[in-house]
């Protein structure tokens, strides 16, 4: 869905962005993740031509994106900022429908569009004629969130996206975000400094350093595969919990047989999940395990706690550099 071929920018006689290649599949979320100044942001921005690159170029579902001008490629781009972006002196109804409007789309299905996200995003519809200045934090963030979705734009670009708001907020906004099947059909770049971020929220990971990518790869290969000493020094001091949230269930537990699931005190637990996410689950209910259960919803096995745990070391211990 993204190519991109060499992509550089230069700043004077800095290099922030120094001969990067990297693809995104359809549907994927690729995480632009590194130190400040690593050139995130700045590739970023050349993706939707905030930036011009220096050199390189950037292909979007197979077009260049130097053959149309910024204004239209970016209509089908959504793009969430840190700081979300709103304009404060615009309701959170025309906030939204900004882009609706340049698209020509009539009123009835401009409000019915707004409307649909409000609701999927968890805003009240009594929000619509308030100010930004008059939401908390999150709620700003999700009607950032709307603004972007809300022409249903294939791609998604998100600078820190989640980076100004408090930690009990950002981690109701990330199962949200895992949730909301908008999500799930767009191809998103996310740029973030916060490494249990990216492992939450990406299918993959581009560690960038000195506007160089150091490694591209997914969770697991960057935790259990570095490339070298900087991505192993980077990841050392999270890394027992960035193994919880990069190792899913269905890599240490026997899968239900098909047309089966995985139950937990009555809620179902998709085999793909992420064991950070079961072993909160365990938290806060009193089940004893993990039940298997097939297709016709009878339980034919369980896991326990501990047993889930003995099978994530037993999974740590095959993979190299263990």
């Amino acid at each position: 869905m993204i190519k991109v071929d060499h992509l550089s920018k230069s700043f004077g006689k800095i290099k922030a962005v120094d001969h990067i290649s990297f693809e995104v599949k359809e549907q994927e979320n690729l995480i632009l993740l590194g130190t400040s100044g690593s050139g995130k942001t700045t590739t970023l921005k050349m993706i939707n031509r905030l930036i011009e690159p220096t050199g390189g170029k950037v292909f979007i579902n197979g077009e260049n994106i130097l053959d149309q001008s910024p204004e239209v490629l970016r209509r089908g781009i959504g793009y969430v900022l840190q700081n979300n972006g709103l304009f404060p002196h615009y309701t959170v109804a025309a906030n939204i429908a900004i882009v609706p409007q340049l698209l020509k789309w009539d009123k009835k299905r401009i409000e019915h569009r707004v409307s649909e996200l409000l609701e999927k995003l968890h805003l009240d519809k009594t929000y619509l004629n308030v100010y930004p200045n008059e939401l908390s934090g999150g709620q700003q963030q999700r009607v950032g969130l709307a603004r972007a979705l809300v022409a249903d734009p294939p791609v998604l670009l998100m600078d820190e996206p989640f980076g100004a708001l408090d930690n009990i907020t950002r981690s109701k906004i990330h199962a949200e975000f895992k949730a909301l099947d908008e999500l799930k059909r767009k191809t998103i770049i996310m740029v973030t400094h916060d490494v249990q971020e990216a492992f939450e929220l990406g299918d993959r990971i581009c560690l960038m350093h000195k506007g160089k990518i150091i490694q591209n790869g997914t969770p697991t290969e960057l935790l259990f595969r570095p490339a070298n000493s900087f991505v192993k020094d980077f990841l050392k001091e999270q890394r027992l919990q960035l193994e919880f949230k990069a190792i899913r269930l269905n890599d240490i537990a026997p899968l239900p047989p098909e047309g089966g699931a995985f139950d937990l005190h009555g809620e179902r637990v998709d085999a793909g999940v992420a064991l950070w996410s079961v072993l909160e689950q365990f938290k806060f209910t009193k089940a004893e395990g993990l039940s298997i259960i097939n297709h016709q919803n009878k339980k034919i096995g369980s896991i326990s706690f501990e047993e889930l745990m003995a099978a994530f070391y037993q999974y740590k211990k095959h993979q190299p550099h263990e």
